[in-house]
Order: C-alpha cells, then structure tokens, then sequence
C-alpha cells in the first residue's frame, strides 16, 4: 500500500512538473504572439500610409485630366505640351511605385501569414496530443485509486490540504488547456481568413497596376513623339526659357527691393539701421511665432491645383541641358480660381510688376509671402487679412488657357521652400 501511495506521489510529481513544463511553454507563446501582434500593428499602419498616398496621387491625376480638358481648346506651345505630358508621366510612375509598395508589402504579410498557419497547425497539433495525454493519465490514475483514497492516505491535515489544492489546480489546468487549443483554433481560422483577404487584395493592387503601367506606356509614346519635336528646335527652345528665366529673376529682385525697403522702413521707425531684419512690436513677434508653429500645416493658396514646378535649382523639365532657379512653387489651377492668403496678417504692398501681372505681399512678422501673376487684387497695402481669405483672382493666359499662380514665402528677404510649409505640397 505504501509502495503504491509513493509511486503515485512520484506520477503526480511527475505530472506537475510536466505543467509547469506546459505553462512555460504556453506563456512563451502569447509573447511571441504579442511581438507578432506588435508586427503586425506596424505593418498595417505602413498599408495605411501607403494607401493614403496612393489616394492623394490618384486625386492629383483626376485633378491634372481636369484641367487638361478645360483647356483642350486652346493651342499651347510644344513646350508646354511636354511639360505637361512629362508630369503626368513623373505622378504616374509615383502612383506605380506607391502600388509597387504596397503589392510588396502585401506579399510579405501573405508570406509571414502562411508560416504562422504552418507553425498554428504544428502547435494545435502539439496541444492536441498532450491534452489527450494527460486525459489518458487522469483516467489511469483515477481507476488506480480514487481520489478520495488520495486524499485519505495523507500523513496529516496540511498534506491532505496540499493534495487537494492540487487536485483543483490540475482540473483547472486541464480546463485551460482546452480553451487555449480552442482559441488556438479560432486564431488559425481567422489567420487563414486574413491570407484569403490579402491575396485577393493583392491581386487588386496587380490588376491596377497593369492598368497604371499601360496608361504610363501611351504617355511615354506621347512624350517620345513630342520630344522628337523638340530637338529639332532645341537651341531655340533653350534660348525661350532662359530669356523666361531671366524675366522671372527681374520680377524676384524687384519683389525682394519691395522687402528690404519694408525691413529699413521697420527699422527706422524702431530707430534703428543696423539690422537686417524686421523690427518686430510685441504682437508681431507673437504673430511669427504663430507663422512659425504652423509649418508644414499651412493651407494651400488655392482650393485645387497641382504644383508645376518646385522649389530650388533644377534641369529645366523638358531641356535639360538648361538649369533654372524657382525661388518658388508654380501651381496650376482652374481658371478663374481665386487666391487666398495662406495665413492671417498684413497687406505688405500691391505690386504692379511690369510684364509679370499684379503681386500681393502679405506680412506674417518677419515671414511674407507672396502671390504673382494675378489678374485683379481684392486687398489693398496695409489691410489686415485672415486666414483662407480671398485675396485676387490669378491671370489665365488667354493663348494657352493656363492659370498658374507663382507661390514663395520669404524670412526677412531670404526664400524657403513653400512645400516645407503647406500642408502636403
């Protein structure tokens, strides 16, 4: 009868120390699950960014056909052809690599999903078989001797305590392990449902893509043909946009006089002439700091458009062997669109610069912003405006039907690059 109790002390030792074996193992597992969870958390933000994107390029091509069509009529220059044709092309092949992006990203949570369904499948099997284990050992050790009789042969009241505590322990742990391959096994379902979904949405993103990749093929066919235009007129060509080029650099230095003359103009009422930059009053400079603290959230200076050429030096889109100089964005936009001060502030000047149409200077502290190529101006210098107020309608060229607003925005008389401060340029 001893012999029997203490081999059956020595199984139960045995089993509880394959529980705490099981329980490792079990508690390893929701933190791998965890830290996939966490992985997956980041990959799907990644999917969300990237969609996001995707969504603003294919606005930015609904917005750019709209355009275009508006203005089919009216017969521009082969230059402005391939300008045009070459952005569609560059926003096209952004939308395809934005595509790519996520097509790739989706192949890799495919990939991960299908080695967790394997190693789901291995688990819940694992589960599977040392649940059956251990119900086999329970009715084993329950035919040998009753419970009762296990608890009756304790040596005194604390060991009996103990054994019962036991008892309970290992019933519940029995009934743990039920659920877990239960969850388990709803776990591998839904993963297996996530793999169904991303497949089919990966084949989506291969069929718009397909789409993408012939539109951009028609386009670069359209841009060939254009460009064999070009080159038989090339040095003409060239000569045309350097002589555009220096026009723009005679309205940028006439803009930054009108900016110094502010600055000296700030200076001497403050009494001072060693600055360079503005004398700011107490509510200026609180007004700089507001500027300031808005970069990058800035609104657009119009309701729709779409940015023709950026900030900074750069090859001339379509003859390369030209550089020129933007001190700042030009945007392309419907015609007849208003324009609308991007920030509260003051009317600095109304210029009329010759052969470049009405400017609005609008002061922000010591940050301006400036507005060309208007057709009429609805403020005057010194008024105060807010923020997406409407300011002037911006000149549509009659000859090509173009309406196209040249944005900067200065700190003192230094340029900055407006895509650093409007919101998603």
């Amino acid at each position: 009868m001893t012999f029997s109790l203490n081999a059956n002390i020595i199984g139960r030792q045995f089993e509880c120390s394959e529980i705490f074996q099981n329980v490792t193992r079990t508690c390893f597992l929701f933190l791998m699950m965890f830290l996939v969870s966490f992985g997956l958390n980041a990959q799907s933000q990644k999917q969300k960014e990237l969609e996001q994107r995707k969504q603003e390029i294919l606005k930015e091509i609904n917005l750019i056909n709209e355009l275009q069509f508006k203005t089919r009529k009216k017969e521009k220059t082969i230059i402005s052809k391939v300008e045009d044709v070459s952005y569609r092309v560059n926003v096209r092949k952004n939308l395809i690599k934005v595509t790519n992006q996520q097509a790739n990203l989706l192949t890799r949570e495919i990939n991960k999903n299908q080695d967790d369904i394997s190693r789901m499948r291995e688990e819940l099997k694992v589960l599977k078989d040392n649940y059956a284990d251990m119900i086999v050992k329970s009715y084993k050790s329950k035919n040998e001797q009753s419970r009762v009789m296990f608890l009756l042969s304790s040596n005194n009241f604390q060991q009996a305590y103990k054994r019962l505590q036991y008892i309970k322990q290992y019933a519940n742990y029995q009934k743990k392990q039920g659920q877990e391959i239960k969850a388990k096994t709803l776990q591998l379902q839904q993963t297996n449902t996530e793999l169904i979904a991303q497949k089919k949405e990966k084949q989506k993103l291969v069929d718009e893509n397909i789409k993408a990749q012939k539109e951009l093929e028609k386009e670069l066919k359209q841009q060939e043909d254009l460009m064999r235009s070009v080159k038989k007129s090339m040095n003409k060509y060239a000569s045309q946009i350097k002589e555009k080029q220096r026009e723009a650099d005679r309205i940028d230095r006439e803009i930054e006089k009108i900016i110094k003359a502010a600055i000296a103009s700030s200076n001497k009422k403050a009494g001072t002439t060693s600055s360079t930059g503005f004398a700011l009053t107490a509510e200026a400079k609180a007004l700089a700091a507001n500027f300031v603290s808005n970069k990058g959230k800035l609104p657009w200076p119009v309701e729709k458009g779409v940015v023709k050429l950026r900030y900074g030096k750069q090859p001339h889109p379509v003859v390369k062997s030209v550089t020129i100089q933007s001190n700042g964005v030009r945007i392309a936009t419907e015609e007849q669109a208003n324009v609308r001060a991007v920030y509260e502030g003051e009317v600095l000047a109304v210029q009329a610069i010759k052969r470049g149409n009405l400017t609005v200077l609008i002061q922000h502290g010591n940050y301006i912003t400036v507005y060309k190529n208007l057709a009429k101006v609805y403020v005057k210098k010194g008024d105060k405006v807010k923020t997406k107020q409407n300011i002037g309608q911006i000149f549509t060229n009659s000859s090509n039907g173009e309406t196209i607003l040249s944005f900067s925005v200065f700190k003192e008389s230094k340029t900055q690059n407006p895509a650093e401060w409007i919101y998603k340029m």
